[in-house]
């Protein structure tokens, strides 16, 4: 632990929980070019705009795919921190309840002790 209480590791896990869905939805749309392209085909005009811009689409097919396969790599890392650190978490507090029970059994919350030394036990005021 650090220091004031406070852990030495931090995982946003709020943030990490939507950075997967963020990325798949990335891919989404950048797989949606081409449909997004042609519906502006009437409203762009010139016929040499769209033929490039058709071009481009086509020409960085193979790179759109790498990178939608390094898109679901990361989103499915990014689920698997999320899962691992929520278990881990889990895992640590039912060992500390755990703990606290087992302590508590063993009449881990004092009561009765002699702290004046004078073997009558208590140690309160007369």
């Amino acid at each position: 632990m650090g220091g004031k209480g406070k852990s030495d590791l931090s995982i946003p896990l709020t943030d990490l929980e939507d950075y997967g869905s963020r990325l798949r939805s990335i891919k989404t749309r950048m797989n949606r070019t081409k449909k997004i392209f042609e519906s502006y085909r009437d409203d762009i005009g010139d016929g040499g705009v769209y033929d490039s811009l058709d071009d481009f689409e086509s020409n960085w097919e193979d790179g759109r795919e790498d990178i939608g396969q390094q898109l679901d790599q990361l989103a499915d890392l990014s689920d698997a921190v999320v899962r691992e650190f929520k278990k881990l978490d889990d895992d640590l507090a039912k060992a500390v309840n755990d703990a606290v029970k087992v302590n508590e059994g063993k009449g881990g919350k004092g009561g009765g002790k002699d702290t004046k030394g004078d073997g009558k036990g208590g140690g309160g005021a007369k």
